[in-house]
Parts: structure tokens; C-alpha cells; sequence
């Protein structure tokens, strides 16, 4: 098909071709033009024929890890103004500043913080904080996408890439300082005139630097340390499931075999964990019975699954292999046969077993992240969707932005799973809102199955 040019006119007669919603999707400040206009799939209430795919986000859906993120973002701003106690800086609102550092790329997590906190930022704490965190990627970072990205803004600013190292690597306080005297009478001029877009380049560098110490200590298995230092409390889980999804992965994956009833008061277990209620006993009988239709459902026909997260995929493999261990845990204790504790537990070894395509943020670019459409549309073309069974696809969001993804994407069943940090988005993309999670959608609704 040859490009078309046409003007407003024939723009606006193409676009009334769709009957549903629109979107204006803002565009970041560096991107022209600054808005998109796109057009959404039609909700779909309920579905007709057995789904063929589940495509989930992970931070807030899947894992509970939105309270690392957050922190990395309060540090970053902290980092940048210098103000590291509560006395000088309470933080970060959660009614203000959560819905708008909550499900968007982190480009936009860290404009918004710019934007919002900017008058507040000293030059010398950002150089000093920029040149930290850019030596600690360098020189400890383990993701070959971050280091690059370091080192091209160490070029953009005309910095020698061994500098920021040569800082970072010595435990001698008074040689760091010295050598940061020098740095400072090198290019703090430069930092003194910092355009807002530079501004966000350096924050997000800082923002990853911190974000990814956290991870690398988690995957080191210094959980409980990091519990202790962040939040006084080596008993905060810093990744944990979502309540339902170590029910769910099995139920849609066709893997519950004569176990009904142990997962199904899983189930409701996690309900009450989710929503602080217990789920009816009058309801039971009946939500039972559809617990085992969809059972029987999904093991004649098991569902494609795929995880789509705006993270980059160094960070979703260290939460998916956390994640996927405490899952191990919990099946173990479950109390099913030993052939299927063994079956699962060897199913649960790998996220490779689970997820039929593991879509993060390295599959596209930051500019293109939710609530653009594109990692939910390389989820289904991997999954090997075709476009007339989009329709047969369940997509499942925490937020606003991931829900406005999915319909971009063509999913008329975007599903919104909210949780106490993503309660304040508008979901009004959702073809469903369920405060009570994975449990609520399978114990009230039958995974919006007609039959």
C-alpha cells in the first residue's frame, strides 16, 4: 500500500470509519507532535467463545513491586535538591504525585517529577548525584542497554566516561571528595544551565542507578537487609504476588488436575486478603461450580499467556524469578498430591514455562511505552493471535495508562485491576473495574465466560 497525504478533511472522514472511543495519548516533551489521536477497540463485556490468551502487566497486576519504583523516584528528587531527611522534604504525595508516577514509562514518571519539583534542585547536588549514579551503572551496573544509554548522556554532557568511575570507586571519603572538587570545577558551568529535557536525561539515570542497587541486592538474596534499611522492616516483602495469581497462571495454563477444591479455597483465601471481606458463603456453591467449568474449560483448551511490562527486561526477569520462587513456596504448602506438587512445582522452575511471550520495555523504546498500544501489539503478534480473535483475548491492568494500552491494541476486554497505589487512576478505558483483583474476576465473574 503507497503512503497517503491528505489534509483535516479526509483525516477526520478516515477516523469516523471507527465507531468506538478515541484516546489523545501526550507524547513526551522532546517528541513531535506533542499528541496522538487513536482509536480504542470496542469494549467487550463478555466473551462469547473460550479465550485464547491472557496478556497481564506486571508491576501492580502481577507482583507488588510499585513500592521499589516509587522509592527510586523519592530518592531521585531527593538526590537532586539535596534534601534526603523528612524534616527537609516530607516526600511524595500519594494523592498528588502517585497517579502520575504509576503506569507510564518512566520518562514520564520522571517529567512529571521535574515539573513538579524542579524549583527545588541545586546544581551541584545534581551533578554530584548524576556523576554517582552514572559511575555505579558503569562500573556495577549489569544490564548492557542501561550502560549504553549512561555512556551516550556522559558524551551528551562531554564527560570523560572514566571520570564518573574513577569517583564512584574508592572507599577513601577524602579522596571522593577531592576528586569530586575537580569534577565540580570541570563542568559544574555546564550544570548550571540545564534545559528541562537534560533535566529529565539526568533523573532518569539516577532513578535507574538507585532502582537497580535495590535489584541486585534482591537477587542476591538480601531481601530482608533492603526491608531494614528502606522501611525499618525486614518483614516488607519487596516482591510478592498479587493475591490470585498463584491460583490463576494455573487455572489458564490447563495445569489443575483433581485439585479443585484446594485451589478454589485458595482462592477465596486471597480474596479475602484482596478485597478485607470474606467472600459469601451463599455465593460459594455456585462459584464453585464455575470454578470447575473453567478449570475443565482451560484444560481442553489452555490459554496463550503473555506478561507486557514497561519495565526493561533485566528488571522484569529478577521480579519474575523472585516472584516465581515465593510461588514455589506457596504450591509447596498448598497440601495437593505429590505428583502434582512436583508437576507445578517444575512448571513454576521457569518463567519460560509460564509465559508464552515476555514483552518489557526493551521490545520497543521508551517514547513508545503504555498507553501506546506497542507492547501489547508485539505481545499478541508473538502469542500468533490473528486480528479476528483479538476479541477472544483478556487483558489485565493496574492502571490507567495499561488500560488505554490494551484497547489500543485492539482488546476489547481491558480489565482493571486496581490496587490501593493505582486507586486513584481514571479507568474509564476498563470494560471491567474489579477492586478485588484476580479472585474477584473468577470467583464473581467466571473470567466474563457467557457460557
Amino acid at each position: 500500500m503507497k503512503n497517503k497525504f491528505f489534509g483535516i478533511k479526509e483525516a477526520q472522514e478516515k477516523l469516523s470509519e471507527y465507531k468506538s472511543d478515541f484516546t489523545l495519548i501526550n507524547n513526551p516533551s522532546f517528541i513531535y507532535p506533542p499528541f496522538e489521536i487513536v482509536p480504542l477497540a470496542e469494549k467487550l463485556l463478555f466473551f462469547e467463545k473460550p479465550i485464547k490468551a491472557v496478556v497481564s502487566d506486571m508491576d501492580g497486576t502481577t507482583t507488588s513491586t510499585e513500592e521499589l519504583c516509587i522509592h527510586s523516584l523519592e530518592y531521585m528528587v531527593r538526590l537532586m535538591s539535596g534534601k534526603m531527611l523528612k524534616n527537609e522534604w516530607i516526600g511524595l504525595d500519594s494523592v498528588k504525585d502517585y497517579p502520575n508516577i504509576i503506569g507510564n514509562s518512566t520518562t514520564r514518571h520522571v517529567e512529571y517529577l521535574i515539573n513538579t519539583y524542579e524549583n527545588n534542585f541545586d546544581p551541584r547536588n545534581i551533578l554530584k548525584s548524576y556523576l554517582t549514579a552514572a559511575g555505579r551503572t558503569i562500573y556495577f551496573g549489569k544490564d548492557p542497554g542501561r550502560k549504553g544509554e549512561v555512556l551516550n548522556n556522559l558524551k551528551y554532557f562531554s564527560i570523560e566516561e572514566n571520570r564518573p568511575v574513577k569517583f564512584i570507586n574508592t572507599d577513601d571519603e577524602k579522596a571522593k571528595e577531592e576528586e569530586y572538587k575537580k569534577l565540580e570545577k570541570q563542568y559544574l558551568n555546564r550544570f548550571l544551565k540545564l534545559n528541562h529535557n537534560e533535566k529529565v536525561r539526568i533523573g532518569i539515570d539516577i532513578y535507574y542507578a538507585r532502582y537497580h542497587e535495590i535489584l541486585d541486592q534482591i537477587s542476591d538474596g538480601n531481601s530482608e537487609a533492603i526491608s531494614r534499611d528502606l522501611f525499618g522492616n525486614p518483614d516488607i516483602k519487596l516482591i510478592e504476588p498479587m493475591p490470585g495469581i498463584g491460583v490463576f497462571i494455573p487455572l489458564v495454563k490447563g495445569w489443575i488436575n483433581n485439585n479443585e477444591t484446594i485451589f478454589y479455597e485458595q482462592l477465596v483465601k486471597e480474596f479475602l486478603l484482596k478485597t478485607g471481606d470474606k467472600f459469601p458463603a451463599r455465593f460459594q456453591e455456585k462459584s464453585f461450580s464455575d470454578f470447575q467449568w473453567l478449570v475443565d474449560s482451560f484444560k481442553q483448551n489452555p490459554a496463550k499467556f503473555a506478561l507486557v511490562t514497561s519495565s526493561i527486561r533485566y528488571e522484569a526477569e529478577i521480579v519474575i524469578n523472585e516472584l516465581l520462587s515465593i510461588l514455589r513456596n506457596i504450591i509447596s504448602d498448598l497440601g495437593i498430591n505429590e505428583a502434582d506438587k512436583d508437576f507445578l512445582l517444575d512448571k513454576f522452575s521457569s518463567k519460560d514455562n509460564i509465559y508464552d511471550a515476555f514483552i518489557t520495555a526493551s521490545d520497543s523504546n521508551e517514547i513508545r511505552l503504555k498507553p501506546h498500544r506497542d507492547l501489547y501489539s508485539i505481545a499478541l503478534n508473538q502469542l500468533g493471535i490473528k486480528r479476528e480473535d483479538f476479541n477472544r483475548v483478556i487483558g489485565l491492568e493496574d492502571s490507567e495508562s495499561g488500560t488505554i494500552a490494551i484497547r489500543a491494541a485492539g482488546i476489547g476486554m481491558s480489565v482493571a485491576l486496581p490496587f490501593h497505589q493505582t486507586a486513584g487512576h481514571n479507568f474509564g478505558a476498563a470494560s471491567h473495574i474489579c477492586a478485588g483483583g484476580l479472585p474477584e474476576i473468577i470467583l464473581k465473574n467466571k473470567l466474563y465466560n457467557k457460557a
